[in-house]
């Protein structure tokens, strides 16, 4: 169906980042599961190039433009060509929206050009072995003495952990017993500072480019300097940046279900059983003329909920129904995909059955199937 989301610019930056995918990711992409991470390069060719500084200010390296929509090309672009850049999109799409809104002059200055070339990166940690979607129940403490914190607790499934020069770290520096939201604070942990240590890399079962690793910190010393925003205030600001978070996901997932549908085509008009094309079957036409009525249905509602991320209207709530629908969506698609890939959709040499296990988590990061239906649930009143 026709889009009108994107202007002459955007469609620009897609050509630009459709060349570099396909001539230097691409290629490279197998080394790169294999290895477990994507190399600090390809940062520093994204820098270059100007794809991941376009929200970052002019003074300090970037174009300026607070706009999400290229992130969602970038996304696409990647997508379209069966691979993933996920740290990168964690890197785009999560973290560098805290250090936009929260961040310090000085912080800036220090910080900026690193993001916008390419030679900083970034993680968040926030999740903790026991606490999962219940942030309110972060254990891990930092506590003020002068001008640092000292900086307790471990952090587990951290996107990005094993190569991040920052990390911004979710610590409780306050307990209030009636109200288990307050007092948590974002610090910036820098690599190399005493006490902060990187633990077990982590083997998922999909995202294979995509480092995943345990972080422990023990007596950190964080200067203040390092708090982005206000103590205490972290729970509101986190808040804040999950409808983006969310639509992140969401636009991943559609974008998935589409590479998936196009890879099935392809494959059908291949492929032969009983000595004719298996395109040419009732049942693979049936199926995959539902899947792409589906797809549609998502792309337009990913579509009008960016319109409004961008224009500064989206709800929490419909950020959730949009995640929702649109993860549970790349579930059927992807699965009803391979199924007509027959055996050969299990083996892992062809692309479905990566986007079959890359699939899976859609459901559960960035709040599961489940929370995002208490969050629409509360909505309607219930």
């Amino acid at each position: 169906m026709r889009r009108d989301l994107f202007t002459a610019d955007h469609e620009a930056f897609r050509d630009l980042a459709r060349e570099f995918i396909e001539k230097e990711v691409v290629p490279r992409y197998p080394d790169w599961e294999k290895q477990g991470q994507l190399p600090r390069e390809v940062f520093r060719r994204l820098g270059e190039l100007g794809l991941l500084g376009t929200a970052i200010p002019e003074e300090y390296g970037g174009l300026g433009v607070r706009d999400y929509r290229y992130n969602v090309v970038l996304q696409e672009e990647a997508q379209r060509a069966l691979v993933t850049l996920g740290t990168v999109r964690t890197q785009l799409d999560v973290i560098l929206p805290y250090f936009l809104e929260y961040a310090d002059a000085a912080q800036r200055q220090r910080w900026f050009p690193g993001l916008a070339d390419g030679s900083l990166l970034t993680a968040i940690a926030m999740t903790e072995p026991g606490t999962g979607s219940d942030l309110a129940g972060i254990r891990t403490t930092a506590v003020r003495d002068g001008d640092d914190y000292v900086l307790n607790g471990a952090k587990t499934f951290i996107t990005g952990g094993l190569l991040a020069d920052l990390v911004i770290v979710v610590a409780r520096t306050a307990t209030d017993p009636d109200n288990r939201r307050a007092g948590l604070t974002l610090l910036v942990v820098e690599d190399g500072m005493p006490g902060f240590a990187r633990g077990r890399v982590l083997d998922k079962m999909g995202c294979k480019v995509q480092d995943t690793v345990e972080l422990s910190f023990t007596d950190v010393r964080v200067p203040v300097a390092n708090r982005l925003g206000e103590e205490g205030a972290a729970f509101g600001y986190l808040g804040h940046n999950l409808p983006q978070e969310r639509m992140t996901v969401a636009v991943g997932s559609v974008a998935q279900a589409r590479a998936a549908l196009h890879a099935t085509i392809d494959y059908v008009k291949e492929r032969k059983a009983f000595g004719t094309p298996v395109a040419s079957f009732q049942n693979t036409k049936f199926e995959l003329a539902a899947i792409s009525a589906e797809i549609e249905a998502g792309q337009t509602l990913v579509d009008r909920a960016v319109r409004d991320l961008v224009d500064g209207q989206l709800s929490g709530a419909d950020a959730a129904r949009v995640k929702l629908f649109a993860t549970e969506t790349q579930a059927r698609v992807v699965d009803r995909c391979l199924q007509l890939f027959g055996g050969y959709g299990y083996m892992m040499e062809y692309p479905i059955a990566r986007l079959y296990t890359d699939a899976r988590v859609a459901r559960i990061y960035a709040g599961t199937s489940e929370v995002m239906k208490v969050i629409i649930a509360k909505d309607l009143g219930l």
